[in-house]
C-alpha cells in the first residue's frame, strides 16, 4: 500500500524513533562537513544545527533534563581539567582584567535588555532576562519564577548561544586557529579506574539538580569537585575524546531541539530586532576584547572568546578545540557565569523598574 509524500512525512513526524534517526543522520552529515572545513567545535555545532532543523520542521522530540545534565557534568569536568591551580592564581593576579572583561559585558548586555524592554519588543521583563550574558539554563528557569515569559526568554537566550557558538567557531577557523578533532586518537588507552571516578564526578551535577533543585549545579558542582580533587592530587581526571564527544553532542541536541516551530512563530515579529541586538552585543563584546588586547597584551582571539556574551559551556568547547589560551577563556567565562547567577534577579528587577515594566 503506497502513501502520499505528505502522509509519509506526517508518519515520520509522529514517530520519535524516526525523528531521532533524522537527528543522528543530520548530525553526522553536518559534523563531517564542518570537520572537512576544519571548523572548531564541529561536534557541538553539528548536533545543534541538526536539532534546530528537526524541531523547526515540526519535530516533537526533546533531549530532556537528563541528557542536558549529563552534558553539563562532562563539560564541567572538561573546564576544570583545563584550569589547574596555577591558572586560578594567575587570574587573581590579573583581577583588574577580569573585572573589566566581566563588568563590561554584563553592563552592555543589561543596557541592551533595558532598551529592548523600553521599546516593548517583547512582553514584560522577557528582554531583560533574555539579555543576560550567560547561564542560559539557569536564567530561563529563574525568569519563569520571577514572572517573565519563560519560552520567549529561552528562545532569546538560546538564539544568542547559537549565534555566539557559530560566529566564534567561524572566527577561530578564519584566524587559522582551529585544530580539527578528526586528528585525535578516538580510542586511546584508558585508565578505567580514573575514568569511573571522573564519570562519578560528572554525575554529581545531575544529582545536585534532582535532589536540591539547584539548576546551576549541573555545571558548577562537577566543575568545583573536579578542580578540588585534581589540584589536591587525590585522583587523576580521565576524559577520553569519545566521552567528551558524547557530552558535546548531548549539549548540541539540547540547545537545537528547543527551537520549536511554535517558539519561532511567536517570536517571528521580533526576530529581526533580536538578531540585530544579539549581533550588536557580540560586536560590542568583541570591542571589549580588543581593549583587553591593548591594555593586557592578551592574544586577540583569546580575548574575543573570553568576552563572547554567553554560552560558557559552548565557548569552552570552542576554546578547547582552538589554538588559544583556553584556561584564560574558561576562567573569564566562568567568572561571568558566577556574576550573572549572583546578580541576575536583582538586576532584572532594577532594570524592569527603570523601564517602567512590572
Amino acid at each position: 500500500m503506497s502513501h502520499s509524500p505528505t502522509r509519509t512525512f506526517a508518519m515520520l513526524r509522529a514517530s520519535a524513533g524516526a525523528q531521532w534517526a533524522c537527528v543522528l543522520a543530520l548530525s553526522t552529515v553536518f559534523v563531517a562537513a564542518m570537520e572537512a572545513m576544519h571548523l572548531p567545535a564541529a561536534l557541538l555545532l553539528g548536533p545543534m544545527i541538526a536539532g534546530l532543523l528537526v524541531a523547526a520542521g515540526g519535530g516533537t522530540i526533546r533531549m530532556g533534563d537528563t541528557g542536558f545534565l549529563i552534558a553539563q557534568g562532562i563539560v564541567g569536568c572538561m573546564i576544570a581539567h583545563a584550569m589547574p591551580l596555577s591558572v586560578l592564581s594567575g587570574a587573581l593576579r590579573q583581577w583588574p582584567v577580569f573585572v573589566l572583561g566581566v563588568g563590561s559585558t554584563v553592563f552592555f548586555a543589561a543596557l541592551m535588555g533595558w532598551l529592548l524592554t523600553r521599546r516593548r519588543v517583547l512582553p514584560g521583563t522577557t528582554a531583560i532576562w533574555g539579555s543576560a550574558p550567560g547561564a542560559a539554563s539557569a536564567m530561563t528557569v529563574m525568569a519563569g519564577e520571577f514572572g517573565a515569559d519563560m519560552p520567549l526568554v529561552g528562545f532569546m537566550l538560546y538564539l544568542r548561544v547559537l549565534c555566539v557558538a557559530g560566529i566564534a567557531s567561524v572566527v577561530a577557523s578564519i584566524a587559522g586557529r582551529g585544530h580539527p578533532l578528526a586528528a585525535m586518537v578516538w580510542l586511546p588507552p584508558v585508565d578505567w579506574a580514573a575514568f569511573a571516578g571522573t564519570a562519578a564526578i560528572a554525575a554529581t551535577g545531575f544529582a545536585t539538580v534532582k535532589l536540591f533543585k539547584l539548576r546551576a549545579g549541573g555545571l558548577i558542582v562537577p566543575l568545583v569537585l573536579t578542580g578540588v580533587v585534581m589540584n589536591a592530587g587525590w585522583m587523576t581526571i580521565e576524559l577520553p575524546p569519545w566521552f567528551l564527544a558524547v557530552g558535546y553532542a548531548l549539549l548540541g541536541w539540547t540547545i537545537g531541539l528547543r527551537f520549536t516551530r511554535q517558539m519561532l512563530g511567536s517570536a517571528a515579529r521580533a526576530l529581526p530586532v533580536l538578531v540585530g541586538a544579539i549581533l550588536t552585543l557580540i560586536a560590542a563584546c568583541a570591542g571589549f576584547g580588543l581593549v583587553l588586547t591593548k591594555i593586557a597584551g592578551i592574544d586577540p582571539l583569546t580575548a574575543y572568546l573570553a568576552t563572547s556574551p554567553g554560552g560558557a559551556d559552548s565557548v569552552a568547547i570552542i576554546a578547547a578545540s582552538s589554538k588559544v589560551d583556553a584556561p584564560f577563556v574558561m576562567s573569564m567565562q566562568m567568572a561571568r557565569f558566577a556574576a550573572v547567577l549572583a546578580t541576575g534577579p536583582a538586576l532584572a528587577r532594577f532594570l524592569a523598574g527603570r523601564a517602567g515594566t512590572r
